[in-house]
């Protein structure tokens, strides 16, 4: 028996089938409010912790850069985005994730 029931479909659209002006700017505007909304939750998540220091005196939960740059799709396709890093000087185990990582 060599017949099988096997459905081809086809791939969903990619960025590159639809990249007009309009989803370009609708695109960036998307990635604009993702990185505010990351933001915010980053300055709320530091404000949380801003009179806790470490041995030194130093402030012991500070930004460290960014994650690596990863795409997530939108209704607008897929757009880039990059959610900054935490380092926690006190070694309780504090780690920052927005809720954007859950996407």
């Amino acid at each position: 028996m060599t017949q099988d029931n096997l459905v081809e479909f086809k791939t969903p659209e990619t960025e590159e089938t639809f990249s007009d002006a309009l989803s370009e700017l609708l695109r960036q505007g998307a990635c604009q409010i993702i990185a505010q909304a990351v933001e915010a939750e980053l300055s709320e998540f530091l404000g949380q912790y801003q009179g806790l220091k470490d041995e030194q005196g130093r402030q012991a939960v500070v930004r460290n850069g960014y994650l690596p740059e990863r795409t997530i799709t939108t209704g607008v396709g897929e757009v880039a985005i990059q959610v900054p890093k935490v380092r926690d000087r006190s070694s309780s185990g504090l780690k920052f994730t927005s809720d954007e990582n859950d996407w």
